[in-house]
């Protein structure tokens, strides 16, 4: 009978503090700032929040870190004093002060069980000189955006114009094409693919995807609009013009390379991540070489007829403006680093205003007002677009290239 009553009140008493401990064990609390990103001038001071999903069961200090480092101090901001965590108290207000200009992530740390993913509580803080470059900054990037983007259509125009292709080289559209498909995969994986995603912040945990919306829709409409450009060099006049067996033979071994890394992926040697790398070093290859082959066909033909210098002009002031703000926002942070620290970035865009300068030069002072014409493979340099040379008469005359389509020359 005794043995019995323990019993009872062996389960009775489980009854009532099984819940209890499950409750306790089950107490997932998370912690958050009020924003997950900060721009402050030096001197400049702003509040953030820092809050508790819900309450703990016993006290705790909350710690900050910055950079991830324990020091509790930082060469960029204020150091802030520890919280200690206790009662009803769930939400406390932090005070981050600009010391210098640069970079640095504020973190918290926590010795409580209770805390979970204390590593995703941050804010990365960037320390400026002069918050109005911020805003500068910002205006700067969304004008090399259009004008990046509006560039493709001067060419697109001027062949429609001409109802001719004469001109533009096709191993530039190749290598275009090729470029902006590779580019267009990278980024499309990053920003829309969960899988990369989760394997990127794997590798950086508090960084920042370096992918975003204007990326994708800026990669998407240039393969549209070089598509559109592709068509019309298949319906317009071509003059005999064809890629280079060069150019077959380097975007074939691109692509190649891009299916063998496809097939060691689906074998798990690499990841998708890696494999997204791959493309953007494809296009990186591209901008170094796409542009020597209609340098080259200017100064074969002594013209530029038939290459749009509105192009080049809008691709110009979007690459200009573009180190126009790497600079500035290197000189606002301090961060001269993300300049000479990325020679490949840096350099890419230098590397393509010098070919835009080169054709400046070409259309301006080389090669200005000088029409091209070819007669059995024969180029005539002529001084004025609409002026050919009449064998049957031996004489000049002006010709209008649109209706005469008796002519035995070629655009």
């Amino acid at each position: 009978m005794l043995k019995n009553i323990h019993f009872l009140v062996f389960l009775l008493v489980g009854f009532v503090t099984t819940p209890a401990l499950s409750h306790a064990q089950g107490h997932n609390v998370t912690a958050k700032f009020s924003t997950d990103s900060l721009d402050i001038e030096i001197g400049e001071s702003v509040n953030v929040t820092l809050s508790l999903s819900d309450k703990l069961n016993g006290s705790a200090v909350l710690n900050f870190t910055y950079d991830d480092k324990q020091e509790g101090s930082t060469e960029y901001i204020e150091p802030l004093e520890g919280i200690v965590v206790s009662g009803e108290h769930i939400k406390w207000t932090v005070v981050i002060k600009g010391k210098q200009a640069g970079h640095t992530i504020l973190g918290v740390n926590s010795s409580s069980p209770e805390i979970r993913d204390i590593e995703k509580t941050f804010i990365r803080i960037d320390i400026v000189h002069n918050s109005v470059l911020v805003i500068v900054n910002a205006v700067i990037g969304w004008i090399y955006f259009v004008a990046w983007s509006v560039s493709f259509y001067p060419q697109v125009y001027i062949n429609w114009k001409r109802k001719s292709v004469v001109g533009l080289n096709f191993d530039f559209l190749c290598y275009n094409i090729t470029g902006f498909l590779a580019y267009g995969f990278f980024n499309v994986g990053m920003y829309w693919v969960d899988e990369v995603q989760n394997q990127y912040f794997k590798e950086h945990p508090r960084g920042i995807n370096p992918v975003q919306l204007n990326d994708v829709i800026f990669t998407l409409h240039a393969v549209f609009v070089t598509i559109l450009t592709i068509i019309q060099c298949i319906v317009y006049e071509k003059g005999g013009q064809k890629v280079s067996k060069i150019c077959i033979a380097l975007v074939t071994g691109a692509w190649l390379f891009a299916l063998a890394s496809l097939v060691v992926t689906l074998t798990h040697t690499i990841t998708w991540l890696t494999y997204l790398y791959y493309f953007s070093y494809i296009k990186l290859g591209v901008t170094l070489i796409k542009y020597i082959p209609q340098a080259y066909m200017n100064f074969r033909r002594k013209s530029t007829d038939g290459w749009s210098i509105g192009n080049v002009l809008l691709d110009f002031t979007g690459g200009s403006l573009s180190l126009l703000q790497m600079f500035l926002l290197s000189y606002n942070s301090d961060d001269w680093g993300s300049i000479f620290g990325d020679p490949t970035k840096f350099g890419l865009g230098l590397f393509s205003i010098l070919f835009d300068i080169l054709f400046m030069v070409q259309h301006y002072c080389l090669y200005k007002g000088r029409g091209t014409y070819e007669l059995l493979g024969e180029t005539i340099d002529t001084p004025a677009p609409y002026t050919s040379y009449d064998s049957t008469r031996r004489g000049q005359r002006n010709v209008n290239l649109e209706n005469d389509q008796q002519s035995q020359y070629i655009y």
